[in-house]
Protein backbone atom coordinates (compact mmCIF):
# COMPACT_ATOMS: atom_id res chain seq x y z
CA UNK A 1 0.00 0.00 0.00
CA UNK A 2 3.07 2.60 0.81
CA UNK A 3 3.79 1.93 -3.01
CA UNK A 4 0.08 2.76 -4.11
CA UNK A 5 0.75 6.39 -1.81
CA UNK A 6 3.63 6.89 -3.98
CA UNK A 7 2.13 6.53 -7.15
CA UNK A 8 -1.11 8.37 -6.18
CA UNK A 9 -0.04 11.11 -3.88
CA UNK A 10 2.26 13.14 -6.44
CA UNK A 11 -0.58 12.77 -8.41
CA UNK A 12 -2.88 14.52 -6.08
CA UNK A 13 -0.22 16.92 -5.86
CA UNK A 14 0.12 18.42 -8.78
CA UNK A 15 -3.42 19.77 -9.52
CA UNK A 16 -3.07 21.60 -6.35
CA UNK A 17 0.00 22.82 -6.78
CA UNK A 18 -1.01 26.47 -7.95
CA UNK A 19 -3.28 26.46 -4.39
CA UNK A 20 0.15 26.01 -2.22
CA UNK A 21 1.80 27.93 -4.47
CA UNK A 22 -0.21 30.95 -4.00
CA UNK A 23 -0.63 30.03 0.02
CA UNK A 24 3.09 30.12 0.12
CA UNK A 25 3.38 33.37 -1.68
CA UNK A 26 0.81 35.26 0.78
CA UNK A 27 2.28 34.01 3.68
CA UNK A 28 5.62 34.87 2.88
CA UNK A 29 9.17 33.28 4.65
CA UNK A 30 8.65 29.68 2.39
CA UNK A 31 12.18 30.77 1.15
CA UNK A 32 13.93 30.05 3.85
CA UNK A 33 15.24 26.56 3.81
CA UNK A 34 13.35 25.47 0.82
CA UNK A 35 15.72 23.07 -0.15
CA UNK A 36 14.97 21.41 2.69
CA UNK A 37 11.29 20.63 1.93
CA UNK A 38 13.09 18.63 -0.97
CA UNK A 39 15.01 16.42 1.28
CA UNK A 40 18.46 18.35 1.13
CA UNK A 41 18.89 18.71 4.83
CA UNK A 42 21.88 19.65 6.35
CA UNK A 43 24.03 16.97 7.11
CA UNK A 44 23.57 16.15 11.17
CA UNK A 45 27.14 14.58 11.54
CA UNK A 46 27.45 11.59 13.95
CA UNK A 47 25.13 10.31 16.54
CA UNK A 48 26.79 11.07 20.06
CA UNK A 49 27.63 7.82 22.29
CA UNK A 50 25.18 7.17 24.68
CA UNK A 51 22.62 9.20 22.97
CA UNK A 52 19.16 8.28 21.31
CA UNK A 53 18.34 10.91 18.20
CA UNK A 54 14.98 12.31 18.08
CA UNK A 55 13.42 13.60 15.13
CA UNK A 56 10.38 15.37 16.46
CA UNK A 57 7.75 16.67 13.97
CA UNK A 58 5.47 19.83 14.89
CA UNK A 59 3.48 21.30 11.78
CA UNK A 60 3.18 25.16 12.89
CA UNK A 61 3.08 27.52 15.65
CA UNK A 62 -0.07 25.67 17.69
CA UNK A 63 2.09 22.48 18.17
CA UNK A 64 5.46 24.44 17.89
CA UNK A 65 4.41 25.73 21.29
CA UNK A 66 2.77 22.34 22.80
CA UNK A 67 5.79 20.51 22.12
CA UNK A 68 8.09 22.89 24.45
CA UNK A 69 7.75 21.57 27.78
CA UNK A 70 8.59 17.79 26.38
CA UNK A 71 11.67 19.03 24.27
CA UNK A 72 13.36 20.31 27.31
CA UNK A 73 12.44 17.57 29.97
CA UNK A 74 13.41 15.37 27.35
CA UNK A 75 16.77 17.55 26.89
CA UNK A 76 17.38 17.24 30.69
CA UNK A 77 17.33 13.39 30.17
CA UNK A 78 20.65 14.05 29.19
CA UNK A 79 20.31 10.86 27.03
CA UNK A 80 18.78 12.70 24.00
CA UNK A 81 19.74 14.32 21.00
CA UNK A 82 17.33 16.47 19.39
CA UNK A 83 16.66 17.13 15.85
CA UNK A 84 13.42 19.39 15.50
CA UNK A 85 11.48 20.15 12.21
CA UNK A 86 8.63 22.26 11.00
CA UNK A 87 6.39 22.54 8.61
CA UNK A 88 5.86 26.61 8.16
CA UNK A 89 7.80 29.87 7.67
CA UNK A 90 6.22 30.78 11.27
CA UNK A 91 6.37 27.12 12.81
CA UNK A 92 10.60 27.38 11.74
CA UNK A 93 10.72 31.04 13.30
CA UNK A 94 9.05 30.30 16.28
CA UNK A 95 11.39 27.19 16.65
CA UNK A 96 14.63 29.32 16.19
CA UNK A 97 13.34 31.59 18.86
CA UNK A 98 12.41 29.31 21.79
CA UNK A 99 14.57 25.77 21.01
CA UNK A 100 17.92 27.06 20.14
CA UNK A 101 19.23 26.01 23.21
CA UNK A 102 17.28 22.98 22.95
CA UNK A 103 17.38 21.57 20.08
CA UNK A 104 20.53 19.86 18.24
CA UNK A 105 19.27 20.96 14.98
CA UNK A 106 15.98 22.96 13.61
CA UNK A 107 14.91 22.39 10.27
CA UNK A 108 12.39 22.12 7.30
CA UNK A 109 9.76 18.47 7.16
CA UNK A 110 10.21 17.48 3.83
CA UNK A 111 7.69 17.09 1.72
CA UNK A 112 6.09 13.62 1.98
CA UNK A 113 7.42 12.25 -1.42
CA UNK A 114 9.15 9.33 -1.70
CA UNK A 115 12.96 10.96 -2.90
CA UNK A 116 12.44 14.29 -0.46
CA UNK A 117 11.68 11.79 2.61
CA UNK A 118 14.28 9.02 1.89
CA UNK A 119 17.02 11.71 0.98
CA UNK A 120 15.94 13.49 4.24
CA UNK A 121 16.32 10.09 5.98
CA UNK A 122 19.74 9.40 5.23
CA UNK A 123 20.85 12.99 6.24
CA UNK A 124 19.35 12.71 9.81
CA UNK A 125 19.62 8.82 10.79
CA UNK A 126 17.31 9.07 14.03
CA UNK A 127 16.72 6.37 16.37
CA UNK A 128 13.23 7.36 17.03
CA UNK A 129 10.58 9.77 15.27
CA UNK A 130 7.86 11.62 16.97
CA UNK A 131 4.81 12.87 15.67
CA UNK A 132 3.04 15.42 17.30
CA UNK A 133 -1.11 15.52 17.23
CA UNK A 134 -2.57 14.94 13.97
CA UNK A 135 0.75 15.23 12.28
CA UNK A 136 0.16 11.52 10.18
CA UNK A 137 2.75 11.31 7.01
CA UNK A 138 2.56 8.09 5.28
CA UNK A 139 5.50 8.29 3.37
CA UNK A 140 7.40 9.75 6.61
CA UNK A 141 6.26 6.51 8.72
CA UNK A 142 6.94 4.20 5.74
CA UNK A 143 10.31 5.07 6.17
CA UNK A 144 10.56 4.52 9.74
CA UNK A 145 9.25 0.87 9.46
CA UNK A 146 11.45 0.47 6.34
CA UNK A 147 14.71 1.24 8.68
CA UNK A 148 13.19 -0.42 12.22
CA UNK A 149 13.12 3.10 13.76
CA UNK A 150 9.90 3.06 16.01
CA UNK A 151 7.26 6.26 15.29
CA UNK A 152 5.23 7.71 18.36
CA UNK A 153 2.81 9.90 17.92
CA UNK A 154 2.08 12.12 20.73
CA UNK A 155 -1.16 14.18 22.09
CA UNK A 156 -2.49 12.78 19.28
CA UNK A 157 -6.01 13.57 18.36
CA UNK A 158 -8.54 12.97 15.74
CA UNK A 159 -10.83 15.72 14.62
CA UNK A 160 -14.19 15.27 13.30
CA UNK A 161 -13.27 15.74 9.68
CA UNK A 162 -10.38 13.36 9.89
CA UNK A 163 -11.77 10.98 12.08
CA UNK A 164 -14.48 10.90 9.52
CA UNK A 165 -11.92 10.88 7.10
CA UNK A 166 -10.45 7.60 8.72
CA UNK A 167 -13.59 5.77 8.65
CA UNK A 168 -14.46 6.11 5.30
CA UNK A 169 -10.58 4.67 3.99
CA UNK A 170 -10.02 2.37 7.11
CA UNK A 171 -8.10 0.09 4.65
CA UNK A 172 -5.44 3.13 4.60
CA UNK A 173 -5.87 4.38 7.55
CA UNK A 174 -5.21 0.82 9.26
CA UNK A 175 -2.04 0.67 7.00
CA UNK A 176 -0.67 3.94 8.19
CA UNK A 177 -1.41 3.92 11.57
CA UNK A 178 -0.12 0.63 12.50
CA UNK A 179 3.46 2.37 11.29
CA UNK A 180 3.39 3.99 14.50
CA UNK A 181 4.49 1.80 17.92
CA UNK A 182 2.88 3.67 20.41
CA UNK A 183 0.25 6.27 20.51
CA UNK A 184 -0.67 8.54 23.18
CA UNK A 185 -3.45 10.53 22.83
CA UNK A 186 -4.53 13.83 24.37
CA UNK A 187 -8.11 13.44 25.81
CA UNK A 188 -10.57 10.40 26.50
CA UNK A 189 -12.32 10.72 23.79
CA UNK A 190 -8.80 10.42 20.87
CA UNK A 191 -8.59 7.25 23.13
CA UNK A 192 -12.03 5.89 22.11
CA UNK A 193 -11.60 7.04 18.29
CA UNK A 194 -8.41 5.50 18.10
CA UNK A 195 -9.44 2.15 19.71
CA UNK A 196 -12.37 2.33 17.11
CA UNK A 197 -10.23 2.28 14.75
CA UNK A 198 -8.43 -0.74 15.90
CA UNK A 199 -5.49 1.01 17.52
CA UNK A 200 -4.47 1.00 21.37
CA UNK A 201 -4.17 4.47 22.78
CA UNK A 202 -2.40 5.30 26.05
CA UNK A 203 -4.35 8.56 27.94
CA UNK A 204 -1.52 10.70 28.98
CA UNK A 205 -3.35 13.85 28.99
CA UNK A 206 -3.06 17.09 26.86
CA UNK A 207 0.43 18.38 27.08
CA UNK A 208 -1.02 21.84 26.05
CA UNK A 209 -1.85 23.10 29.60
CA UNK A 210 1.58 22.32 30.56
CA UNK A 211 2.33 25.40 27.96
CA UNK A 212 0.22 27.79 29.97
CA UNK A 213 2.13 27.91 33.02
CA UNK A 214 1.74 31.91 33.47
CA UNK A 215 -0.15 32.34 36.35
CA UNK A 216 -2.42 35.16 36.08
CA UNK A 217 -0.40 38.50 35.80
CA UNK A 218 0.19 40.39 38.84
CA UNK A 219 -2.02 43.52 39.36
CA UNK A 220 0.84 45.73 38.57
CA UNK A 221 2.18 44.21 35.51
CA UNK A 222 -0.99 43.34 34.21
CA UNK A 223 -1.79 47.68 34.32
CA UNK A 224 2.02 48.33 32.62
CA UNK A 225 1.09 45.98 29.98
CA UNK A 226 -2.76 47.60 29.60
CA UNK A 227 -1.25 51.17 29.37
CA UNK A 228 1.59 49.49 26.98
CA UNK A 229 -1.34 47.93 24.18
CA UNK A 230 -2.62 51.81 24.45
CA UNK A 231 -5.49 50.84 26.61
CA UNK A 232 -4.47 53.10 30.14
CA UNK A 233 -4.28 51.44 33.71
CA UNK A 234 -8.40 52.65 34.67
CA UNK A 235 -9.66 49.33 35.82
CA UNK A 236 -12.61 50.06 34.89
CA UNK A 237 -11.85 49.17 31.48
CA UNK A 238 -12.76 46.48 29.93
CA UNK A 239 -10.17 45.08 27.65
CA UNK A 240 -11.75 41.94 25.21
CA UNK A 241 -9.51 40.05 23.55
CA UNK A 242 -10.13 38.37 20.04
CA UNK A 243 -8.18 35.56 20.48
CA UNK A 244 -6.78 33.82 16.84
CA UNK A 245 -9.97 35.16 15.36
CA UNK A 246 -10.77 34.22 11.54
CA UNK A 247 -12.52 36.11 8.90
CA UNK A 248 -15.78 37.83 9.90
CA UNK A 249 -14.89 37.30 13.72
CA UNK A 250 -13.10 40.64 13.97
CA UNK A 251 -16.09 42.08 12.52
CA UNK A 252 -18.47 40.89 15.05
CA UNK A 253 -15.92 41.67 17.73
CA UNK A 254 -15.31 45.53 16.64
CA UNK A 255 -19.44 45.79 15.91
CA UNK A 256 -19.71 44.71 19.61
CA UNK A 257 -17.20 46.66 20.91
CA UNK A 258 -18.74 49.55 18.84
CA UNK A 259 -21.65 49.31 20.32
CA UNK A 260 -21.01 49.13 23.78
CA UNK A 261 -18.63 52.28 23.44
CA UNK A 262 -22.05 53.87 22.17
CA UNK A 263 -23.87 53.12 25.74
CA UNK A 264 -21.76 54.20 27.44
CA UNK A 265 -18.85 51.51 28.30
CA UNK A 266 -15.62 51.41 28.53
CA UNK A 267 -14.44 48.42 26.19
CA UNK A 268 -11.05 47.98 23.88
CA UNK A 269 -10.68 45.63 21.94
CA UNK A 270 -7.05 43.12 21.88
CA UNK A 271 -7.42 41.61 18.18
CA UNK A 272 -5.04 38.74 17.44
CA UNK A 273 -5.56 37.13 14.00
CA UNK A 274 -4.81 33.22 13.83
CA UNK A 275 -3.27 34.12 10.41
CA UNK A 276 -0.92 37.52 10.94
CA UNK A 277 -1.04 37.29 6.38
CA UNK A 278 -4.28 38.70 7.51
CA UNK A 279 -3.37 41.95 8.82
CA UNK A 280 -4.23 44.14 5.52
CA UNK A 281 -7.86 42.65 5.59
CA UNK A 282 -7.91 43.04 9.05
CA UNK A 283 -6.18 46.44 9.35
CA UNK A 284 -8.92 47.88 6.77
CA UNK A 285 -11.47 46.82 9.36
CA UNK A 286 -10.49 48.27 11.74
CA UNK A 287 -9.83 51.76 10.09
CA UNK A 288 -13.64 51.62 8.89
CA UNK A 289 -14.90 51.38 12.55
CA UNK A 290 -14.07 54.65 13.02
CA UNK A 291 -12.64 53.86 16.10
CA UNK A 292 -8.91 54.84 17.45
CA UNK A 293 -6.52 52.09 16.11
CA UNK A 294 -2.85 50.56 16.03
CA UNK A 295 -1.57 48.43 14.28
CA UNK A 296 1.22 46.30 16.25
CA UNK A 297 3.69 44.93 13.80
CA UNK A 298 3.66 48.40 11.63
CA UNK A 299 3.46 50.85 14.90
CA UNK A 300 5.54 49.22 17.27
CA UNK A 301 4.53 47.28 20.88
CA UNK A 302 4.18 51.03 22.28
CA UNK A 303 0.43 52.15 21.34
CA UNK A 304 -0.52 55.64 21.78
CA UNK A 305 -2.99 56.32 25.17
CA UNK A 306 -6.24 56.11 23.79
CA UNK A 307 -6.15 53.18 21.79
CA UNK A 308 -9.42 51.64 21.12
CA UNK A 309 -8.49 48.68 19.08
CA UNK A 310 -5.02 46.92 19.37
CA UNK A 311 -4.38 44.96 16.32
CA UNK A 312 -1.67 42.59 17.68
CA UNK A 313 -0.91 40.93 13.84
CA UNK A 314 2.16 39.60 15.08
CA UNK A 315 3.74 35.50 15.78
CA UNK A 316 4.27 33.93 19.36
CA UNK A 317 2.81 36.75 21.75
CA UNK A 318 -0.78 35.78 21.96
CA UNK A 319 -0.39 34.06 25.32
CA UNK A 320 1.63 36.92 27.06
CA UNK A 321 -0.91 39.11 25.43
CA UNK A 322 -3.71 37.12 26.71
CA UNK A 323 -3.39 38.37 30.23
CA UNK A 324 -4.09 41.50 29.48
CA UNK A 325 -7.78 40.65 29.28
CA UNK A 326 -10.48 40.83 31.53
CA UNK A 327 -12.84 38.49 28.96
CA UNK A 328 -11.70 36.70 25.77
CA UNK A 329 -13.30 35.15 22.54
CA UNK A 330 -11.93 31.97 21.06
CA UNK A 331 -11.87 31.91 17.28
CA UNK A 332 -12.56 29.78 14.47
CA UNK A 333 -15.88 28.94 16.65
CA UNK A 334 -18.15 30.79 14.37
CA UNK A 335 -20.32 29.11 11.48
CA UNK A 336 -19.01 28.62 8.93
CA UNK A 337 -15.84 27.96 10.36
CA UNK A 338 -15.47 24.99 12.30
CA UNK A 339 -13.04 23.37 15.14
CA UNK A 340 -12.10 26.30 17.56
CA UNK A 341 -9.09 27.77 18.81
CA UNK A 342 -7.62 26.85 22.05
CA UNK A 343 -8.92 28.24 25.25
CA UNK A 344 -6.54 26.63 27.79
CA UNK A 345 -4.19 30.15 27.41
CA UNK A 346 -6.94 31.87 28.27
CA UNK A 347 -7.76 30.26 31.65
CA UNK A 348 -4.51 29.47 32.86
CA UNK A 349 -3.97 33.56 32.18
CA UNK A 350 -7.58 33.37 34.31
CA UNK A 351 -9.77 35.24 31.80
CA UNK A 352 -13.49 34.78 31.31
CA UNK A 353 -14.27 32.91 28.08
CA UNK A 354 -16.46 32.83 25.25
CA UNK A 355 -16.72 30.84 22.09
CA UNK A 356 -19.28 30.20 19.77
CA UNK A 357 -20.87 26.45 19.05
CA UNK A 358 -17.99 24.82 16.91
CA UNK A 359 -15.49 24.09 18.69
CA UNK A 360 -15.29 20.21 18.00
CA UNK A 361 -11.40 20.24 18.64
CA UNK A 362 -11.30 20.91 22.09
CA UNK A 363 -14.17 19.20 23.32
CA UNK A 364 -13.62 17.35 26.27
CA UNK A 365 -11.65 20.79 27.94
CA UNK A 366 -14.63 23.00 26.63
CA UNK A 367 -17.03 20.30 28.54
CA UNK A 368 -14.74 20.62 31.43
CA UNK A 369 -14.36 24.74 31.01
CA UNK A 370 -17.96 25.11 31.00
CA UNK A 371 -18.21 22.42 33.94
CA UNK A 372 -16.09 24.50 36.26
CA UNK A 373 -17.86 27.62 35.23
CA UNK A 374 -15.24 29.18 33.29
CA UNK A 375 -16.36 29.32 29.85
CA UNK A 376 -19.47 30.12 28.17
CA UNK A 377 -20.47 28.60 24.87
CA UNK A 378 -22.52 30.63 22.20
CA UNK A 379 -25.64 29.35 19.91
CA UNK A 380 -24.68 31.94 17.04
CA UNK A 381 -23.03 35.54 16.72
CA UNK A 382 -26.39 37.30 17.94
CA UNK A 383 -25.98 35.47 21.22
CA UNK A 384 -22.39 36.12 21.37
CA UNK A 385 -23.03 39.85 21.17
CA UNK A 386 -25.46 39.50 24.07
CA UNK A 387 -23.13 37.70 26.47
CA UNK A 388 -20.13 39.94 25.56
CA UNK A 389 -22.62 42.89 26.23
CA UNK A 390 -23.43 41.00 30.02
CA UNK A 391 -20.07 39.82 30.89
CA UNK A 392 -18.69 43.62 30.14
CA UNK A 393 -21.43 44.97 32.71
CA UNK A 394 -20.78 42.06 35.20
CA UNK A 395 -17.49 42.39 36.43
CA UNK A 396 -17.94 40.14 39.61
CA UNK A 397 -18.77 37.25 37.16
CA UNK A 398 -15.88 37.56 34.66
CA UNK A 399 -13.40 37.59 38.40
CA UNK A 400 -15.29 34.55 39.16
CA UNK A 401 -14.58 32.66 35.78
CA UNK A 402 -11.84 33.72 35.78
CA UNK A 403 -10.59 32.42 39.17
CA UNK A 404 -12.57 29.07 37.78
CA UNK A 405 -10.62 29.16 34.80
CA UNK A 406 -7.54 29.26 36.20
CA UNK A 407 -8.32 26.62 39.01
CA UNK A 408 -9.47 24.19 36.57
CA UNK A 409 -6.01 24.57 34.38
CA UNK A 410 -4.11 24.02 37.58
CA UNK A 411 -5.78 20.94 38.00
CA UNK A 412 -5.24 19.30 34.79
CA UNK A 413 -1.47 19.89 34.61
CA UNK A 414 1.08 16.59 34.49
CA UNK A 415 0.50 15.58 30.54
CA UNK A 416 4.23 15.96 29.92
CA UNK A 417 5.64 14.15 32.70
CA UNK A 418 2.92 11.46 31.83
CA UNK A 419 4.33 11.50 28.56
CA UNK A 420 7.78 11.76 28.89
CA UNK A 421 7.46 8.20 31.34
CA UNK A 422 5.57 6.74 29.03
CA UNK A 423 7.99 7.35 25.71
CA UNK A 424 10.96 6.57 28.33
CA UNK A 425 9.64 3.04 29.17
CA UNK A 426 8.90 1.67 25.90
CA UNK A 427 12.09 3.19 25.18
CA UNK A 428 13.78 1.39 27.92
CA UNK A 429 11.89 -2.14 26.94
CA UNK A 430 13.76 -1.75 23.61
Amino acid sequence: MSWAYRIIFPLLLIPALPYYIWRMLRRGGYGTGFSQRLGFFPEVGPKTPGKRRYWIQAVSVGEMEAIGPLLRQLKATGTAEIILTTTTSTGYRLAHERYADVADRIGIFPTDLWPCSALAWSRIRPDAVILVEGEIWPEHLAQARARGVPAYLVNGRISDRSFARHLRFRGFSAHVLGHFRKIAAGSAEDVRRFHELGFAATLTGNIKFDVASDAPMPAAERAQLRAELGFGADPRTVVLLGSSTWKGEETLLIRCVRDLRDAGKDVRLLLVPRHSERRAEVAAEASASGLAWHQRSTGGTVAPAGTIIHLADTTGELRRLTRAADLAFCGKSLPPHEGGQTPVECAAAGVAILYGPRMSNFRDICRGLEQAEAALRTDDADALGLKVALLCADAARRAEMGRNGATWHQGNRGATERTLAWLQADQSAR
